[in-house]
């Protein structure tokens, strides 16, 4: 029987494309390769049949990197955003390790680890500066990449994320939500399984026929043994807790009604970050606000990005 979700797979592809996208594939060191969506404009097809292609050019706009969450992959997480952004903004959209066709055989599960390949893939995809944007699992990481490569990243917007999971966080987060561990949560083995993580994510409850949840487990939640490592190398003891000063210009964009990551977080989060950081919130969203409302969240997003280039443009 054919699956569903992966029969759509070639659709969402062209629309990519269509969006001014393609797909690229980076290795970041021996072992270790991440997909990358970049800007067809910075990839040269070889003259002749055969050739090898040569290195991507440097992107010729401002460059947004849109870091998906644990759920899915970057294009299927984005999908409402690729094509808002880049007729202004050169826009990559990676795959983090062990998502989509990215890979390692190093034994490195933090969101350090994942933060290091990702600047390490931009730079080689000839990206100097950035304005990250973060969603969730991908927020952890996009804060680590500020933390530790601030002349890469200029600045940040982050949805439905925290700085780190600190276990206090989690244990609470968790049962609140009803669950037992975060792999129980993210990691579903069942069409109930997923349905409840939906539930979570979603504001309004989400509709789909059980069939197309089987389909989407079996083409979504697939490295199961490392993306269970991965949460497992997520959660740091309190003790380990430090607020990074971060220099960077920090928006928190944020569905109202999120539950996994509640509003009283955010508006903490915000203090603890300190000057640097605005906070907004959009009204009738949960978890997924970038999916659930994409008109609102792209208008928001667009607006903030405009405002720290015209920021940077007057210093």
């Amino acid at each position: 029987m054919v699956n569903l979700v992966a029969a759509q797979r070639p659709l969402l592809h062209g629309l990519m494309k269509m969006a001014g996208v393609q797909p690229y594939t980076v290795e970041i060191e021996p072992g270790t390769v991440m997909s990358f969506w970049v800007p067809v404009e910075t990839l040269k097809k070889p003259k002749k049949k055969g050739e090898k292609p040569e290195p991507p050019a440097k992107p010729n706009k401002p460059v947004v990197v849109l870091v998906h969450g644990f759920a899915s992959e970057g294009i299927v997480t984005w999908q409402f955003q690729v094509g808002a952004l880049s007729k202004t903004y050169s826009v990559y959209i990676p795959d983090l390790l062990f998502f989509g066709g990215s890979i390692t055989d190093k034994t490195d599960r933090s969101p350090s680890f994942q933060a290091e390949c990702l600047v390490t893939g931009l730079r080689k995809l000839g990206v100097e500066r950035c304005t990250v944007v973060g969603f969730s699992y991908g927020g952890m990481v996009a804060f680590k990449m500020a933390e530790q490569h601030a002349d890469l990243v200029e600045s940040m917007v982050v949805s439905g994320s925290i700085i780190a999971m600190t276990d206090s966080i989690s244990q609470t987060t968790l049962q609140g939500l009803g669950f037992s561990s975060s792999s129980e949560l993210l990691l579903p083995t069942s069409v109930k399984g997923l349905k409840a993580l939906l539930s979570v994510a979603a504001h309004k409850k989400l509709w789909f026929p059980d069939r197309l949840h089987k389909d989407f487990l079996e083409v979504m939640f697939t490295n199961r043994k490392e993306r269970g490592e991965l949460l497992e190398g997520l959660v740091i003891s309190n003790k380990d807790t430090k607020v990074p000063k971060f220099p960077q210009k920090i928006h928190l964009l944020w569905g109202e009604n999120d539950q996994i990551f509640n509003l009283e977080l955010a508006q903490n989060m915000k203090r603890q970050l300190g000057e640097n950081a605005s906070f907004q919130g959009i009204p009738k969203a949960g978890h997924l606000v970038h999916l659930e409302r994409p008109c609102v969240y792209n208008r928001c997003l667009k607006q903030i990005l405009a405002s720290f280039h015209a920021n940077k443009s007057q210093k």
